[in-house]
């Protein structure tokens, strides 16, 4: 394989200088780690609570439910030819949290225990996946290569900071930073992964280029804890 040196985390700038290291993974066990299904969801975690899921209870859940609701109607305004109304939206990170917590309960994916996010100004988004491996493998024997079980068991921490961009209908992204445990994975391995991952699924994202915003949504912006935008 080829083989790729990360360095661990330390000193807030990552200089050079650092003299200790950490073993090698190979660019199969990155892809391996971060496939799963696992990255597309990070990828789309900005545009996930878009997702509609079955009848929810918690408070979060019904105001996401609502925004569905006041953005498909807005929707369907605009293909009828009339003028769509407009919508705004604002949540908290502790409403998103609490939304994704409740997804992950509806929809279950394999593997993936918790997900937090933090929301910072400036379109700067920080994600934490709890991931539980050997789960993947009880729901799939074989999805993890042998030869990389002692690394990609038990329950590990993913932990992935990207800012995006959503301007007129169209989101990108550029990830920041990405760690794996303590591990420092690089960006451009993990922007690289998360387009071959993402081009797999059904609907063919091609994370190169400007992604369009589902349900109409125009604009997109973070604040400190606080995610909000209009149709």
């Amino acid at each position: 394989f080829r083989r790729v040196l990360f360095r661990s985390r330390g000193s807030a700038n990552y200089d050079d200088k650092r003299k200790s290291h950490i073993p090698l993974f190979s660019d199969c066990a990155i892809s391996t780690l971060l496939d799963l299904d696992l990255m597309v969801t990070l990828v789309a975690l900005l545009l996930s609570f878009f997702q509609a899921t079955p009848p929810l209870q918690p408070p979060e859940a019904v105001k996401m439910l609502n925004l569905f609701k006041a953005l498909q109607s807005a929707e369907e305004q605009r293909h009828s030819g009339a003028k769509p109304a407009l919508v705004n939206f604002s949540f908290t990170e502790a409403e998103i949290n609490g939304y994704m917590g409740y997804s992950l309960k509806v929809i279950p994916r394999p593997g993936m225990q918790s997900l937090a996010t933090k929301l910072f100004a400036g379109n700067y988004v920080s994600t934490i996946v709890l991931f539980d491996f050997d789960a993947v493998e009880r729901w799939k024997p074989g999805t993890i290569p042998l030869l990389l079980r002692p690394v990609l068991s038990g329950q590990k921490t993913i932990q992935v900071d990207y800012r995006f961009q959503a301007k007129d209908g169209k989101f990108t992204f550029s990830i920041e930073k990405a760690y794996f445990q303590t591990v420092r994975l690089p960006a451009l391995l993990v922007e690289e992964v998360i387009k071959i991952v993402a081009a797999r699924q059904p609907e063919h994202f091609d994370t190169s280029k400007p992604m369009p915003i589902p349900f109409g949504v125009r604009d997109v912006s973070t604040g400190d804890h606080t995610i909000s935008g209009h149709n």
